[in-house]
């Protein structure tokens, strides 16, 4: 039997001239089976969490502490990828980073999975940094976690969240992002910056505007679909990748967006106008960036560590790690090649969290 709570902090309650600054929490409904798309752990205690965001959204987490575990313990929040589950790899990380001594937290992020947040499947760049800074929140409080030894990672675009909640977040002294993508510049500019001019942006624009007209008359939103299924024979390798992760018995699970339904159409409309990583270079903790080499998406992690080392004094903890011959999933679960490099990831944080 699973255990499961989560943490109110007393005494928060304030009211100044009518207002009622109360955190307040959803009651959520959580799964108690172990669904997840890898095999549990007899090295690691298990225990589903909520907690709360700054929006009064409630987030659902799985809690992963080393068995006999004592004291209190560095602890790291993890998250991602983009469009998945914390059933998938970010559970992955956390459990196996459980195994090796740290406790560690795989969330949902908000609108998506077990968490709470209306519409459903919608996505922000400030709402999810706040999410990431929600989950520090929870383990700054935990009795379990040391407050000062507070890592976080992210995964494909949450190794972007990662790394904008790091820029932000003066609690968190290490940050390791994993084959990432940096989803407000894709989002603008397309892969690669091949919509990069403003009539296209523009023509985005236009289309995301007209279906919100759709949206509202027809009182629902139109999903936007997860990857494509079938899988046309001239797909791209990276849709491929994506397939051969999402849609088969590897990766697939029923409450991911990109096994199912995918993000609303108008979902991450607000990535368009709202960069992310603009003062990347004034982060002072520890970074650890960590890609494969033949990922389509390498490009973001390699540009990503250029501008945070660029007239960044603290550059001596700033690490781009490239996984020779690793494609964008293998660094989701190891892609049967023991892609995924937790030796280093070990190392990484009991250097830092400490």
């Amino acid at each position: 039997m699973e255990t499961f709570f989560s943490i109110i902090i007393p005494d928060n309650k304030l009211k100044t001239k009518g207002w009622d600054l109360y955190m307040k929490q959803e009651q959520l409904t959580l799964t108690q089976e172990w669904d997840k798309t890898f095999p549990k752990s007899d090295k690691v205690e298990h225990s589903k969490v909520t907690f709360h965001n700054r929006y009064g959204i409630t987030l659902a987490g799985d809690l992963y502490i080393p068995k006999n575990a004592s004291g209190r313990l560095p602890a790291i929040a993890v998250c991602g990828p983009f469009g998945a589950v914390k059933e998938q790899a970010s559970g992955l990380y956390a459990q196996t980073m459980a195994e090796r001594g740290f406790l560690t937290l795989a969330f949902d992020p908000s609108f998506t999975g077990e968490s709470g947040g209306e519409p459903r499947y919608v996505a922000s760049p400030d709402i999810n940094t706040e999410d990431f800074q929600a989950a520090v929140d929870f383990l700054s409080v935990c009795q379990q976690a040391d407050p000062d030894r507070i890592g976080i990672m992210g995964i494909c675009g949450w190794g972007g969240m990662a790394l904008n909640t790091a820029a932000l977040d003066t609690r968190i002294k290490a940050t390791v992002a994993s084959t990432m993508y940096d989803m407000t510049r894709v989002n603008a500019k397309g892969y690669f910056d091949s919509e990069d001019s403003s009539d296209a942006r523009y023509a985005k624009r236009q289309a995301l505007n007209a279906q919100r007209t759709r949206d509202y008359k027809n009182g629902s939103y139109a999903p936007g679909g997860g990857v494509v299924d079938p899988l046309p024979d001239d797909a791209p390798f990276f849709v491929k990748d994506y397939y051969d992760y999402y849609k088969t018995q590897r990766g697939y699970h029923p409450r991911s967006l990109n096994s199912n339904n995918g993000w609303n159409v108008t979902g991450c409309m607000s990535f368009l106008n709202q960069p992310i990583l603009c003062y990347s270079n004034e982060i002072r903790s520890a970074v650890l960036i960590i890609h494969g080499e033949k990922a389509h998406s390498c490009y973001f992690s390699k540009d990503a560590y250029a501008a945070m080392i660029k007239d960044n004094p603290y550059t001596d903890n700033k690490e781009l790690l490239i996984i020779p011959d690793a494609v964008h999933t293998d660094l989701y679960d190891g892609g049967g090649k023991d892609a995924i490099p937790f030796d280093k990831l070990e190392d990484f944080f009991r250097t830092y969290l400490k």
